[in-house]
């Protein structure tokens, strides 16, 4: 898969049945429809401004960044806000294929979501563990 910031081939990160595509150039990571999914349940979150159905569904946000394309479908994703504390863009596919993070966009989501998730089960830490470590290591 091409990523849709710079248009170099990414590689696949996998841990625990969750499969992100990361690029080495720019740091940035697609999130599939189904593991942004599969990472929410994990996690038990309740929060209904992190399912997939709330990109396609949110006003799109106000911004000079360049509108990139869906690296599944082609087509040009939607802008929109995710987070509490400082908010992230991020693009999201119009079509629900999935949502592409910039550099340090994950790192951001796995600190404001481990902020909540401190008292969750050991397997939901192993994986902002898992999540922050990668994106952390591979800056």
């Amino acid at each position: 898969m091409k990523c849709p910031a710079c248009k170099k081939p990414m590689i696949v990160v996998e841990h625990e049945k969750i499969e992100l595509d990361h690029c080495v150039n720019c740091n940035g990571v697609w999130f599939d429809a189904g593991e942004l999914g599969l990472f929410l349940e994990t996690m038990k979150l309740e929060d209904p401004n992190l399912y997939p159905a709330y990109f396609l569904t949110s006003p799109e946000a106000k911004t000079s960044e360049k509108k990139r394309k869906c690296p599944i479908c082609g087509k040009k994703m939607r802008k929109t806000t995710v987070g509490e504390e400082r908010k992230i863009l991020i693009d999201a596919c119009p079509k629900g294929d999935g949502l592409w993070f910039d550099h340090g966009e994950v790192e951001r989501l796995v600190t404001q979501l481990g902020g909540k998730s401190m008292e969750k089960a050991d397997s939901q830490g192993r994986i902002i563990n898992f999540l922050g470590k990668t994106f952390i290591a591979i800056k």
